[in-house]
């Protein structure tokens, strides 16, 4: 192939070839064009043209959802078991067993029944040792229980809480009497106001209680107020710092007029409220 001038027609260039030239041409070009439509259709065009592209990516997002499920799954039995557990705080029950407890000591349940009446038989008398241990126990839990309190976190000194009820206080905190709270008494049908922002986690009437209402706050702190004549909040519900909750009421068995029993606990331990809100 000879390329010439248009003017004069002189030779520019020269191209020579034969047909194995052109057929290796030829090959190199149909090379490259494979090789970038393989990577291609490996790539970018892969949802297209590969038929297991769509069940991967099913499978992929069934794998996702399935650990989102099991994620939510057990914070709803996180949630569950510490509302179970308030619930037990707030009626006074001693004895709090979960599902997973439950389900954890079913099998032994009934090995447990059928050796107990051996036991029964061989310990009438408790041993010198329980007997002590038993003693010294039950001498020092209302001591231990009043020195956790007495020790809140340097998290607390962040918070600042509102004042419940405008009152004059009728029974102080005293743990040694199982008095994990103060009793305020106040005018009738007077508003009972959230110390500080947090969610209402109980809203219901116990026999001793009457109606009661906690709000669960940041820190793990808990602020409880039971007696009330009607709540005003349901459970599940965010309250602000001041807002009404509740009305000061005489509802349970454990009262003997109209007043607020205000309770303040800290990851599990009671607090006086007298030393952080001011009535």
């Amino acid at each position: 192939m000879i390329v010439r001038n248009e003017e004069d027609f002189a030779e520019k260039t020269t191209l020579t070839f034969t047909y194995a030239k052109l057929t290796m041409f030829i090959v190199s070009i149909c090379m490259i064009i494979f090789i970038i439509s393989l990577f291609l259709v490996n790539t970018l065009l892969k949802q297209w043209f590969d038929p297991r592209y769509a069940q991967a990516e099913a499978n992929r997002k069934l794998v996702e959802l399935s650990l989102a499920v099991d994620s939510l799954e057990q914070e709803v039995v996180q949630s569950h078991q510490f509302f179970n557990s308030f619930q037990y705080i707030v009626r006074g029950d001693s004895v709090l067993e979960t599902e997973e407890t439950y389900l954890a000591n079913a099998d032994s349940r009934a090995v447990d029944e059928q050796i107990s009446s051996s036991r029964e038989a061989a310990n009438q008398q408790p041993s010198k040792i329980d007997t002590e241990f038993r003693e010294e126990f039950e001498e020092s839990g209302v001591e231990m229980l009043t020195s956790a309190s007495l020790a809140p976190s340097s998290q607390l000194d962040e918070l600042f809480f509102f004042s419940p009820l405008a009152g004059i206080i009728s029974a102080p905190y005293d743990p040694k009497i199982a008095h994990y709270g103060v009793d305020v008494v106040s005018k009738k049908n007077e508003p009972i106001k959230s110390v500080a922002d947090g969610t209402v986690i109980l809203a219901s009437w116990t026999q001793d209680a009457g109606y009661v209402i906690a709000v669960q706050h940041r820190s793990n702190v808990i602020s409880v107020y039971k007696h009330n004549s009607s709540l005003l909040k349901k459970m599940g519900e965010f309250v602000s710092a001041g807002d009404v909750i509740a009305i000061i009421g005489n509802t349970g068995e454990l009262t003997t007029g109209p007043h607020l029993h205000f309770e303040l606990w800290y990851n599990g331990n009671p607090m006086d409220p007298e030393e952080f809100v001011s009535f």
